[in-house]
């Protein structure tokens, strides 16, 4: 007995929580009683946290896609002169798979990025959702020159300490981007942010016969002629792993260490389009989906009242949980919601009821046999497991096809099906928890047999 409520103790935290998060960004209550007019304003507080030295901030926004949100809409053409017949395709293909890397360090949510032959024309279509600066943006994708590390001409010399004077100083020193291994932001004792290098075998020999002979000196991250970064030396640096520390903010830190691992483009790509699309459309559609969705649950809802009766009505309790855990998860996550995404979301609320759907008919059949109503909840869920979990199995195994996590070039690649199976897992995820625990708890709290 005080198992259970310890139990039940830890789920309306928990409970409590997920409305929490669920909560609108913004919410304003305005309603007269009487003569007393009565006024609410509600923001969602934002996680704005240190901890262990480290700066944590999480806002618990609804994410919308390109469709939904509007964004920008940019078409590149790629320069394949220089490239063989034999070696475009997989030259355009990993020119699109450097850019799609690049768009989600940025920090954009479900790009959709794809390759589009016209003509004779090799072209990348990048769809932006949400996104404000777009300079920015193209910047950051069009970024074509080799990484590398540059040192004063002269050893000898005076050392360059302003920027146009280390580059009319500076020579290459033949450690360029394909010897770093990963760049990460770090943070310092004191909680500023810096960012560490990690080099391979090779690079690590280089960088520490380099940093060796310029103790005191700058050594410069290059990017197409364009200085990253001119930390200066303070010692000889060995195994391979450095730190570039500064006065950063933590986002040009962020910006730094996404250019260093960002490379080069396998070809020079020029921008020809850029269309901005407004949210008006897709505020329309958003509109329709959601008096679509609450039509549907009306139904479903409708049904397994009518049919099975008060287990039904614990059957949409359990649904209500479900969309309200789904939720949360969208938004901790976060997921870029689209009306793929959405139309996933909705086909796994039918599977959250095909799952109470089998429980109900497998507990009245064990009471048909004889059994009585705690044995019937027992026998019923035990049996009842295996079909859920084989249906749910398949489709979750659709989902990993659909997603394609590891971009293979025979499953689809697009940022819209990807919404559709990321959406469509965490739903049959979510259903298959609410279905099995949640909804056999609510049996035991709330129901009683006749």
């Amino acid at each position: 007995m005080k198992t259970n409520k310890i139990g039940l103790g830890i789920f309306l935290l928990l409970f409590l929580f997920i409305i929490y998060i669920d909560l609108p960004q913004k919410l304003n209550i305005n309603f007269s009683l009487g003569k007393k007019k009565i006024s609410y304003s509600f923001t969602h507080p934002n996680i704005d946290v240190k901890l262990f030295g480290k700066s944590i901030k999480k806002s618990f926004n609804t994410q919308l896609g390109l469709d939904l949100k509007g964004g920008s809409h940019l078409v590149f053409e790629a320069d394949m002169k220089n490239v063989s017949k034999a070696d475009r395709l997989d030259a355009l293909v990993s020119t699109r798979d450097t850019i799609e890397r690049r768009v989600n360090l940025f920090g954009v949510s479900e790009p959709n990025i794809q390759t589009l032959k016209v003509g004779n024309s090799d072209r990348i279509v990048v769809d932006l959702p949400g996104i404000t600066n777009i300079a920015e943006a193209v910047a950051l994708i069009g970024q074509t020159a080799q990484l590398d590390f540059r040192e004063q001409a002269s050893l000898e010399a005076k050392i360059a300490t302003t920027t146009p004077l280390f580059l009319q100083m500076s020579k290459r020193t033949g450690l360029t981007g394909k010897y770093v291994k990963r760049s990460v932001v770090q943070f310092d004792q004191t909680g500023k942010p810096s960012v560490g290098l990690e080099f391979n075998g090779e690079g690590a020999k280089m960088f520490e016969v380099i940093t060796g002979r310029n103790v005191g000196r700058p050594v410069a991250i290059f990017l197409d002629d364009f200085p990253l970064s001119i930390p200066t030396v303070q010692q000889q640096i060995t195994g391979g792993e450095a730190i570039i520390t500064g006065e950063f903010s933590l986002d040009e830190a962020k910006k730094l260490s996404i250019a260093i691992n960002s490379g080069a483009l396998p070809v020079s790509i020029q921008l020809i389009e850029q269309r901005n699309i407004g949210p008006s459309l897709g505020q329309d559609q958003v509109n329709k989906s959601l008096i679509a969705g609450i039509v549907g649950l009306l139904a479903v809802v409708l049904f397994m009242m009518l049919y099975y009766g008060r287990l039904g009505v614990i059957a949409t309790m359990a649904l209500i949980i479900y969309g309200l855990i789904s939720l949360a998860i969208f938004k901790i996550i976060p997921i870029v919601l689209t009306l793929p995404g959405i139309a996933g979301f909705i086909l796994s609320i039918g599977m959250a009821v095909d799952s109470n759907i089998l429980i109900f008919e497998r507990i009245k059949e064990e009471q048909r046999r004889g059994n009585d109503f705690n044995s019937a909840i027992r026998w019923g869920f035990g049996r009842a497991i295996d079909a859920i979990k084989d249906a749910n199995i398949t489709t979750l195994l659709v989902a990993f096809i659909l997603f394609n996590p590891l971009n293979w070039d025979i499953f689809p690649q697009f940022g819209l099906i990807k919404g559709f199976a990321l959406t469509l897992f965490i739903g049959v995820m979510t259903s298959l928890f609410t279905g099995v625990f949640i909804t056999k708890r609510l049996i035991y709290l709330f129901y009683k047999p006749k």
